[in-house]
């Protein structure tokens, strides 16, 4: 644990980790602190970085989104450079909801919603593939969420 959080810093991000619309009075109630002193704490989580924003969960399938892949990309070159154009490219395309730069065989998934099979296939043939830093491209459908990201574990004392 960071020693610039207590455990009333760690109570307020595992609240706001559960609900980000939390008000000042109901986030006060839930772990023991006035309104004020609540607000200040979260003033500061957030000044600090350790609240980095607060973003509303869609449901994709209702939004349109039908299909969620993961896309493991290997590079061409194995440098600088290339991870830099993949970087730019993967910042720039939409559909890619998250992306990690790994270690072992593939250098790095992408999570991507599309619409459906030929937008994926658009998406893999007219966009990843023909970029100049992919070398090689690996897709899996995904066909059931079991677990959704809900923040991190915090272990509070």
């Amino acid at each position: 644990m960071n020693d610039r959080l207590d455990r009333f810093d760690l109570k307020i991000l595992d609240e706001l980790q559960k609900n980000g619309r939390l008000t000042n009075n109901e986030l006060a109630d839930r772990i023991g602190l006035s309104p004020s002193q609540c607000s200040r704490r979260r003033s500061r989580l957030e000044v600090e970085g350790y609240i980095e924003g607060y973003q509303a969960v869609l449901d994709r399938s209702r939004i349109g989104l039908d299909l969620l892949v993961v896309i493991s990309v290997t590079l061409a070159k194995q440098n600088h450079d290339g991870a830099k154009k993949f970087a730019r490219l993967v910042n720039d395309l939409p559909e890619v909801i998250e992306a990690y730069a790994l270690t072992g065989d593939m250098d790095y998934h992408l999570k991507v919603a599309v619409r459906n099979l030929a937008e994926l296939s658009r998406f893999i043939n007219n966009v990843l593939l023909p970029h100049d830093s992919v070398e090689h491209v690996r897709t899996s459908i995904v066909l059931d969420v079991l677990k959704r990201d809900r923040g991190v574990t915090l272990h509070i004392t």
